[in-house]
């Protein structure tokens, strides 16, 4: 959806669907109840969105509950350590943390709106691209080794594993951690001057391991 389309209670009709959706699941939920909750007629989202798949797909890309801004910090180290964090604020504090868990469960479980969870995917990363092109400028990744979709997977499941299937506190440099694991394997800066993990032998002598 466009910047300005849409109906003029957007944000209170996807509130609605995405609060309805973590009360009542995937089955319980109807456009019928949205309608209500959000003050509209019902007739108005049918107008836009034909199906409650259609319209919980929308509101996964454009919902501003679960939507977090892609960082510009100058590092591509700093960009994936804030989006970690953002990911692991989206996925532990509430309301978004329900709302975002109940929406990407539910596409599990449904065709039809699996099909808008890959449109969201998409999207995602569509918007995450410029934070490789930058790091290839700056010379911190080579663009034709790199692999944006595979560092953001890694990423997100990392945090998702974490925090919502193991159910796991997250310390306060986790997602520096995982910034720094996933730029070695991506040959990133940080991971150019890491080295193996000895587990037997003399003491290294190469001057990375002796930092």
């Amino acid at each position: 959806m466009t910047e300005g389309s849409g109906p003029r209670r957007t944000a209170q009709i996807f509130d609605a669907a995405l609060y309805l959706l973590a009360e009542r699941g995937y089955e319980g939920l109807t456009i019928e109840g949205v309608a209500e909750r959000a003050g509209v007629n019902k007739t108005t989202i049918y107008r836009w969105w034909p199906s409650k798949a259609a319209l919980l797909g929308a509101a996964l890309i454009d919902a501003p509950r679960l939507r977090f801004a892609v960082p510009n910090t100058g590092s591509l180290h700093g960009d994936l350590t804030a989006l970690a964090r953002a990911l692991v604020k989206l996925l532990t504090e509430p309301p978004s943390a329900a709302l975002a868990i109940a929406a990407l469960g539910a596409a599990t479980q449904n065709a039809e709106l699996a099909a808008y969870a890959r449109d969201f995917f998409s999207n995602r990363l569509a918007t995450e691209l410029p934070i490789f092109v930058r790091a290839a400028k700056r010379g911190e990744l080579s663009a034709e080794a790199a692999d944006p979709m595979l560092v953001m997977d890694a990423l997100a499941g990392a945090v998702w594993v974490r925090v919502v299937l193991r159910q796991l506190p997250v310390d306060a440099d986790f997602a520096d951690r995982l910034a720094s694991l996933l730029l070695a394997g991506a040959g990133g800066a940080r991971g150019q001057d890491s080295c193996p993990v000895e587990t037997a032998g003399p003491e290294p002598t190469t001057p990375c391991c002796r930092r």
